[in-house]
């Protein structure tokens, strides 16, 4: 979602929905990479930092953000001191083979043509686990705001199926590839929190849908 200035894209995560939203992402991304005191993490497309802040906040989490756009990376070096910020392309990550213990990237995927290699790049650096997080075509939030042409914050957007990411990732050193969904219903109202308690995430329609695998060697080639 950058249809926006960064100050704006942040801001609405501070609105009841954006922050319901944010959390509840938050926390699946979080109990699945279940990150360790002591271990480094990488944030893939980590824009304005709303999600890299999260994770830097947890205990002794050395955390990396990097994203291809100056201005949103001077906004989230504003925000966060504590947290590294480099320029740079998903799609050729500077950083040699096995570089961090977690990877995690939210919906940059989504907005990246050849997503596939930056698919690749992240199991690359990836020393155990990572957890990738795109916008799902089979949900509610695609019938609202993806069928017919995304518009507004999600003007460009992919939006990806498990099939194909089960394909992408085929060829990878990877195992104990996990799929998991949040945000069954976007409206953010009580029926939706309901909705999001009751109903388990290895369902399969939430509008956020994540991939997490753990690498099984220590690189790839490029």
């Amino acid at each position: 979602m950058r249809g926006t200035e960064p100050s704006g894209y942040d801001a609405w995560y501070d609105t009841t929905r954006g922050c319901w939203i944010g959390e509840t992402e938050y926390r699946l991304l979080r109990h699945l990479l279940d990150p360790r005191p002591g271990e480094s993490m990488l944030d893939v497309g980590c824009g304005t930092g709303w999600f890299t802040r999260r994770f830097a906040a947890l205990p002794e989490l050395r955390v990396t953000g990097i994203d291809p756009n100056s201005e949103w990376l001077a906004y989230a070096r504003g925000r966060d001191a504590r947290t590294h910020y480099l320029e740079g392309d998903a799609r050729a990550l500077p950083f040699i083979d096995a570089s961090f213990d977690r990877v995690v990237s939210v919906t940059a995927l989504c907005f990246i043509k050849d997503w596939p290699r930056a698919l690749q790049e992240i199991v690359r650096v990836t020393r155990t686990s990572f957890a990738i997080g795109v916008l799902n075509r089979t949900s509610l939030l695609w019938r609202d705001k993806g069928r017919g042409g995304s518009t507004g914050a999600y003007h460009g957007a992919h939006w990806h199926m498990r099939a194909e990411l089960r394909t992408a990732l085929d060829n990878l050193p990877v195992n104990n590839i996990r799929f998991r969904t949040a945000i069954f219903v976007p409206s953010g109202s009580g029926i939706a929190r309901v909705t999001e308690y009751v109903l388990p995430n290895t369902l399969p329609w939430g509008g956020f849908l994540v991939v997490t695998g753990e690498v099984t060697r220590a690189s790839i080639t490029r």
